[in-house]
């Protein structure tokens, strides 16, 4: 059994991708404020979870942060208690999912490597680059060369070819935002379109106790299932092998 502790995980489509790609993990959530938790109280026991992922909040360093600020400003820079759970967790591995724009984790005794990836490299119809952050666990010396390894943690599999059909990121709370001419347009899909962007059925959160707002929020704040996917089996396979 792999015991994976997954935190900031909204509807935790990351955890739901490492659940279907490795049969024998367990993935246990962490509090979230969907849920009515707080990370800043949250305190796993030492050396009893072998992974943990997770994507703080972007909103900081998200485009749309920036233009709207108020998104920005609503959770602030997560990726501190990101770094602390590790670090109180001290698992064998973790994973850190955000934005490009933002920072890098950085965790004491952790080997580190960190790479964009595009949901549409691996087979999905999205739009939508991310910035991924896995470390493996060295030693408690202290933080890590990242030089100390010339091969790279993860191999991720990707496509040769892209998918025909395109479509824009799906954002929390809008269906996508176009620029036009340096002004921005807000359109929106429908609900049960973004769950399909996301690699879900499109009547995934229909019986969900979230208003249509909420679902937007939720729906847009995940991991497309494609993506996650490919980053489970990139790292099942790095811990395994």
């Amino acid at each position: 059994m792999v015991l994976i502790l997954s935190i900031f995980p909204g509807i935790d489509l990351l955890g739901r991708a490492f659940e279907e790609v490795w049969p024998d993990a367990c993935v246990v959530r962490g509090p979230d404020l969907l849920w009515g938790g707080d990370i800043h109280s949250f305190h796993p026991p030492l050396g009893k979870f072998d992974g943990v992922i997770g994507g703080p909040p972007c909103q900081a360093f998200s485009p749309i942060g920036n233009f709207c600020k108020t998104a920005g400003a609503k959770h602030g820079n997560l990726i501190p208690e990101f770094e602390r759970v590790v670090d109180e967790a001290r698992p064998q591995w973790f994973l850190a999912e955000n934005v490009p724009q933002a920072p890098i984790p950085q965790i004491r005794g952790y080997v580190i490597q960190n790479f964009l990836l595009n949901n549409r490299w691996v087979g999905g119809e999205q739009n939508r680059e991310r910035r991924f952050t896995f470390g493996l666990y060295f030693s408690d010396d202290g933080f890590i060369d990242p030089a100390i390894t010339d091969n790279p943690l993860l191999e991720i599999e990707t496509n040769l070819f892209e998918p025909i059909e395109s479509f824009p990121t799906v954002l929390a709370g809008h269906g996508l935002l176009k620029s036009q001419r340096a002004k921005y347009k807000v359109q929106y899909f429908s609900i049960q379109k973004m769950c399909q962007l996301q690699g879900l059925s499109s009547n995934f959160l229909d019986d969900a106790p979230f208003t249509a707002q909420k679902k937007r929020e939720v729906i847009g704040n995940g991991v497309p299932l494609p993506m996650g996917q490919a980053i489970a089996r990139a790292v099942r396979k790095a811990v395994e092998g």
